[in-house]
């Protein structure tokens, strides 16, 4: 199956200030997540970021904010958005999650597993997760794939929200996110 734009809204999860610094690989994460949230964004995919108890754990970053300034963002205590009963109804709408953030085995992994639950077909951008160890963090990708959600990386989403090339936004979104240096 194929993540559709028309189907389908980002979903960001818990990037928050006060968590990236212990996340493995923290820069280059931000780097990716930036990334994929400006590349949503110009593709007019919905965008929506989770934080985890703000006021301990702070906003979600504001460079990912700012790339995504109509996103909706819901806060939670349960580590679950699903289980929070938080996510917006313009994403429960929608068939379609793609889900990003940290970490991969604690707030991803029982987020994916509780939209897979309500019947929803979840994409898990492994490129764009991250946990403080390594080893959870492939832990928690093994687990969603074992339950039913396909894994995918960031040029993925980009390509199949794109649909086809020859068009002026092809063109554009090409340059901007495909030619020259790119995160890693």
């Amino acid at each position: 199956m194929l993540m559709n734009r028309a189907r389908a809204t980002l979903l960001v999860v818990d990037v928050q200030e006060k968590l990236l610094p212990a996340i493995d690989g923290a820069e280059a994460l931000a780097a990716r997540l930036a990334w994929l949230v400006e590349a949503a964004n110009d593709c007019d995919l919905p965008v929506v970021f989770s934080e985890q108890y703000p006021q301990g754990l702070g906003p979600t970053i504001a460079a990912l904010k700012a790339l995504a300034p109509a996103a909706q963002t819901v806060d939670k205590l349960h580590f679950s958005c699903t289980a929070a009963g938080c996510l917006p109804a313009g994403l429960l709408a929608r068939k379609q999650v793609i889900v990003c953030g940290m970490e991969t085995h604690v707030c991803v992994l029982q987020t994916v597993l509780g939209l897979l639950q309500l019947g929803k077909q979840v994409f898990v951008v492994a490129d764009a997760v991250g946990s403080r160890a390594d080893s959870d963090k492939a832990l928690g990708l093994q687990r969603m794939r074992d339950a039913g959600a396909v894994l995918v990386s960031r040029e993925m989403v980009l390509f199949e929200m794109l649909e086809k090339s020859g068009s002026e936004h092809f063109k554009a979104m090409s340059r901007k996110y495909l030619q020259g240096a790119r995160p890693a």
